[in-house]
């Protein structure tokens, strides 16, 4: 992941959606890490988990699209 490093730098300064997904998605780590850290949920708060989750991956997924395609552009 080390060799990827200044790929990500550049695509947080340069691809404003990527940039975007990066801050959601560190959004979504701290509710989850605040949420996981509560003894008990409430089903709305174990619903919100639920949903966080989902929307982690999403987010993920899109960035990691955006890499490989920065990835194969850079290599073209």
């Amino acid at each position: 992941m080390a060799d990827s490093e200044p790929l990500l730098e550049r695509l947080a300064v340069e691809n404003p959606e990527f940039r975007k997904l990066q801050e959601d998605h560190a959004k979504y780590k701290q509710e989850l890490a605040e949420l996981n850290s509560r003894g008990f949920l409430t089903a709305d708060q174990q619903w919100r988990v639920s949903e966080l989750k989902k929307l982690k991956l999403m987010g993920k997924d899109r960035m990691e699209s955006i890499i490989r395609h920065a990835r194969d552009a850079a290599h073209a």
